[in-house]
């Protein structure tokens, strides 16, 4: 797999290219968010926010904004609302420094099974009364009107039109739609939510079970 590291600190990136390397992985590291934006089209992003010329976040979201390529942000911040937000802004996962190399080899290796796996599952066709989620298109309609999502909001809601009715558990859904080994906040679950219902135009279409998690569901 050929990563795209992007990361200033050449005293971070040297070691990390090398033990990437030792992983199986190739890594091409480039030190700017300008860099990055000019490189063709990785199969894998690592994605550092303290930049030296542009704000990580921002980076985060043209790549997304270009294409679905995994990306997972390397930060030293530690807050939860720079997770949730980079979350929103179409990071597939995050790490926290320091970290350990098989730690993010393993990381990599999940977010890539996971979005092949969705890349795979893609060409069918959902419809919950009202609501049609195209997963080869990855568009999503509600009564002819198409809707604006981040790429986690369609995954969210293309894994609850799934099963609409069926009631999914918190982690479980994070664990789904996120990462197989899921660390970060659940707060970032009910952002999404909250997000999609208002999209969506009617809070029913995604019913909170309490104590449990969430379902889908046709408010018609």
């Amino acid at each position: 797999m050929e990563i795209l590291l992007v990361e200033d600190d050449e005293s971070i990136a040297e070691p990390l290219v090398a033990g990437l390397a030792r992983e199986g992985f190739t890594v091409t590291w480039v030190a700017t968010g300008a860099e990055a934006l000019t490189r063709e089209q990785p199969e894998f992003v690592l994605l550092d926010l303290g930049l030296p010329d542009a704000d990580g976040a921002e980076v985060c979201r043209e790549l997304r904004r270009r294409s679905e390529v995994p990306i997972i942000v390397v930060t030293a911040r530690s807050d939860e609302i720079d997770r949730v937000v980079l979350l929103e802004l179409g990071a597939d996962d995050y790490v926290v420094k320091p970290f350990g190399v098989r730690e993010l080899a393993a990381r990599i290796r999940a977010v890539s099974r996971r979005t092949s796996g969705a890349a795979r599952s893609e060409g069918a066709t959902l419809r919950v009364g009202t609501l049609t989620v195209d997963r080869r298109t990855r568009k999503v309609s509600v009564d002819r009107r198409e809707l604006e999502l981040t790429p986690k909001e369609f995954d969210l809601l293309a894994f609850l039109a799934g099963d609409p009715g069926a009631v999914w558990p918190r982690q479980e859904i994070l664990e789904a739609v996120w990462d197989t080994h899921w660390y970060g906040p659940t707060k970032t679950l009910d952002v999404h939510v909250a997000s999609l219902r208002k999209k969506l135009g009617d809070p029913r279409w995604i019913e909170t079970v309490r104590g449990v998690g969430f379902r889908l569901t046709d408010p018609g």
